[in-house]
């Protein structure tokens, strides 16, 4: 009998496990590296019995899941790119979240002379005039699009030996160029996630220019039937309302804060 009842659990836990339901999201190294993800997803799915896949791609590759409907919600940080995804019809309910900023960091020695508070084109020049080491991101994200930008305003096209594009994430480009010594663009709440662990600092910041909103959006139901998008408006409701902000909010790196909510506004 004892048999028979523990098998009789064991089949209850796993159809219990079966059922969970699937939220799959696309979003951007960035969320990831930085652990906001795993401060702010598991109270939205203990409430909801959710299981919340996560890739964590360039803001490109999301953008590109989300259309070909191999995800359910998109949470990103390339603007205009999100407002041609949604006005293409692929997504919908498009929300702003959060927003930090970019920053420039380098060896400590600063080659390339970079003042910090400079225009941050400024700052492109002067490390493309002495040639100094520069790793990019080379992955279509967010974080690439606005160092292409950047460069395109001050009409350089960057090439040669200085210049690397690793198609890496953010915390992989961090570790590239901490290895190399070289300058490079990253979030700053990656930068702060991973500076324990490189000798790069911060260089250049500041300039509007750097501002780096987040935006979620579900995938457009009338593209792919398939798309969860009920589970997906009870997760933008969740990190667009009171709770999920104040997580947002709340959540530090050595003492230092990541991300400032941006839904209340």
């Amino acid at each position: 009998m004892k048999k028979i009842l523990s098998f009789a659990l064991l089949y209850l836990l796993s159809i219990n496990a079966y059922s969970t339901d699937i939220l799959r999201m696309s979003t951007t190294t960035s969320t990831e590296n930085s652990g906001l993800l795993s401060a702010l997803n598991p109270l939205f799915e203990k409430v909801y019995d959710v299981r919340l896949d996560i890739i964590a791609v360039g803001t490109g590759k999301a953008l590109r899941l989300g259309e070909n409907g191999d995800v359910d919600v998109v949470f990103v940080h390339a603007p205009a790119a999100e407002l041609k995804f949604v006005k293409n019809g692929y997504g919908i309910d498009r929300k702003a979240v959060m927003h930090n900023d970019f920053v420039l960091v380098g060896p400590k020695a600063n080659p390339a002379q970079i003042n910090a508070s400079q225009p941050t084109t400024e700052a492109l020049k002067r490390i493309a005039e002495t040639q100094s080491a520069f790793i990019s991101r080379g992955d279509d994200s967010g974080t690439h699009k606005k160092e292409k930008s950047l460069w395109q305003q001050t009409g350089i096209e960057p090439g040669g030996s200085w210049y690397s594009a690793v198609g890496q994430g953010m915390g992989a480009v961090l570790t590239i160029a901490n290895e190399k010594q070289a300058y490079t663009l990253t979030d700053r709440g990656t930068y702060i996630a991973l500076k324990d662990k490189i000798d790069l600092v911060i260089v250049n910041e500041g300039d509007a220019a750097l501002f780096n909103p987040y935006h979620i959006m579900a995938v457009n139901p009338a593209m792919h039937a398939h798309a969860r998008y009920d589970l997906s408006k009870k997760y933008i409701e969740f990190v667009t309302g009171n709770e999920g902000q104040a997580l947002i909010g709340a959540y530090k790196k050595k003492g230092e804060q990541l991300f400032y909510p941006d839904a209340q506004k």
